[in-house]
């Protein structure tokens, strides 16, 4: 079992996202440590692309911002690694193909886990062009996160849960990232329907922003749920920030 899927056995877990960098570089990292400190099972620390066709506007402005503050692939792994040395909770990075691709699908592997970062969310990277870098996650132990949505159809999900290891990452909302108002009852379906394919943990993640979302998320059947949106929004003030993740975990309870 890997270290993400340890994180997120036995259910009723938090995940939150923050972006590496924003709003600077000290800034971010206090936070990191702090909703670390709060009790998040695993960190999701965004490492930003010029171009994340999958994020709303928030992280979206997020990216741009610590793109300005000068971060790059070589700082975030510093930053991850500096993150996890101090708090020893599993990260997982959230970014986009082609930053991978220029800095090397072997070395981006190997920095992950030198950094600890033990799982990688790459939205624009489909099953059937994954396979190069996901073996090379596989052999350092670090887990490539699928995503699987409503209009995923039957054969693709099979197909997927089949490749996947960490967790299946599960889109709530069509669209991009951002806080919706509510969390569709479809979520309850679709979540039963991924369980019949594997027993990885199944975290529900786009749209969810606030500790009603997240019990909604587990009633509805997900191992875990993502939040980060809602989050990035609090970088302003710590102490918010880590009150508002300490609501998110009660709700786990």
């Amino acid at each position: 079992m890997s270290k993400i899927e340890s994180a997120l056995t036995g259910g009723k877990k938090l995940i939150a996202y923050l972006t590496a960098g924003y709003p600077d570089s000290e800034t971010s990292y206090q936070q990191a440590c702090a909703v670390c400190e709060v009790g998040v099972d695993i960190l999701e620390l965004g490492l930003p692309f010029s171009d994340p066709i999958a994020d709303g506007p928030i992280l979206q402005a997020a990216a741009t911002k610590a793109l300005a503050n000068g971060m790059t692939p070589p700082k975030y792994f510093e930053f991850a690694k500096k993150v996890y040395v101090e708090n020893q909770i599993p990260l997982v990075c959230l970014t986009y193909y082609n930053l991978i691709l220029h800095y090397g699908l072997r070395k981006f592997a190997k920095s992950c886990v030198d950094s600890g970062v033990y799982g990688v969310i790459v939205p624009d990277l489909p099953y059937e062009h994954a396979q190069d870098f996901q073996n090379e996650l596989k052999n350092v132990g670090c887990d490539f996160i699928y995503l699987i949505s409503e209009t995923t159809t039957n054969d693709r999900m099979k197909k997927i849960c089949s490749l996947a290891s960490g967790f299946i990452y599960v889109v709530s909302n069509l669209g991009t990232t951002g806080e919706r108002k509510n969390l569709s009852q479809k979520n309850k379906k679709l979540l039963a329907e991924i369980r019949k394919h594997t027993k990885l943990p199944l975290a529900l993640g786009f749209g969810i922003g606030s500790a009603k979302h997240v019990k909604q998320a587990l009633n509805y059947g997900a191992d875990a749920a993502i939040v980060g949106t809602a989050i990035v929004k609090l970088t302003d003030d710590t102490e918010k920030l880590k009150r508002f993740t300490k609501k998110l975990l009660d709700a786990t309870k």
